[in-house]
């Protein structure tokens, strides 16, 4: 046997494994709940195709309740996982966003990017952005999927994603400052515990094999104190989650700061987890802590 077979050039924690001959393998986000229509916890689902060519997806949720020209806020959603691991479809992404549809009642898309290193960054960001203005394609009567044209109230939108999702939150969230989204403005983002550069500088192994051709902290994508769209960021407010045991619990901290800092003339609040480490709630979803956090995050999105 070649033994670049079985040699590992990359670990992402217990859920990736890259091998020196390019093979990889995905110990989380591969199994896939099916969409339904009424389940049983009160929520429909359809997955929608965006992008025939490259698969970009998207999984919509609703209501199973909602009446008839009903409109409610709309959640545009990015997993987490590094940009290497994740889906919408999977167990653990489906049930807290079924659980977020249904303390927020709001309609939500979440989107399946294509994903490193097979897709290396910026394939994320860009299928992301090709995703969100599919959805704005829908304000004002266009588009051509009905949950969204019948029922998505195009005037609060919000974005939300966890850790690398939430990364790509703060990256659409500054595109959508300069360019235009069918004259869809955001309402509001929510980062939960995201995933950014250090503070005091320098980036992880895992964003340089992620993104071969970063410039590291130099990075706007991951150093958002470099960009300067961040003083017109294009939404009114931002919720920025931190747990107190997350190794990434300063970059969330750092974001809030450069945020802050900016010039930015939006509100901002930063949310603290105490005794919880890093996207706790989507793998203890019924601790105390994680049911406060899905009650915060529904309470921003029915804010006036």
């Amino acid at each position: 046997m070649n033994s670049t077979s079985t040699e590992i050039s990359f670990e992402f924690g217990s859920f990736f494994r890259a091998y020196k001959d390019g093979r990889v393998e995905r110990f989380f986000g591969t199994d896939k709940v099916p969409a339904s229509i009424n389940s049983p916890d009160g929520i429909s689902t359809k997955d929608v195709l965006i992008v025939p060519e490259t698969g970009v997806s998207a999984r919509i949720f609703i209501p199973s309740n909602i009446n008839s020209g009903q409109k409610i806020p709309l959640l545009v959603y990015f997993h987490g996982g590094g940009f290497l691991i994740g889906s919408p479809f999977c167990p653990t992404y489906h049930n807290f966003l079924a659980s977020l549809v249904t303390a927020a009642n709001v309609i939500a898309v979440s989107i399946d990017y294509r994903l490193a290193p097979e897709n290396p960054l910026p394939t994320a960001y860009e299928d992301s952005w090709v995703a969100l203005k599919w959805v704005a394609s829908h304000c004002n009567g266009g588009g051509s999927e009905p949950w969204l044209k019948d029922h998505a109230d195009f005037g609060r939108v919000f974005l939300a994603g966890d850790s690398a999702g939430a990364n790509i939150v703060h990256n659409v969230g500054v595109q959508a400052s300069v360019e235009d989204l069918n004259g869809v403005k955001l309402f509001g983002i929510c980062l939960i515990h995201p995933y950014f550069g250090r503070k005091e500088g320098g980036v992880d192994d895992s964003w340089l094999f992620v993104s071969p051709d970063t410039s590291g902290f130099n990075d706007l994508r991951i150093n958002p104190a470099l960009d300067s769209r961040l003083a017109s960021l294009g939404c009114t407010r931002v919720l920025i989650c931190i747990a107190e045991k997350d190794k990434l619990r300063e970059r969330g901290v750092f974001y809030y700061e450069t945020l802050v800092k900016s010039g930015w003339n939006g509100e901002v609040e930063i949310v603290e987890t105490e005794g919880e480490e890093h996207v706790f709630h989507l793998f203890k979803p019924n601790c105390e802590h994680a049911v406060a956090l899905l009650k915060k995050l529904a309470s921003f999105m029915n804010q006036d």
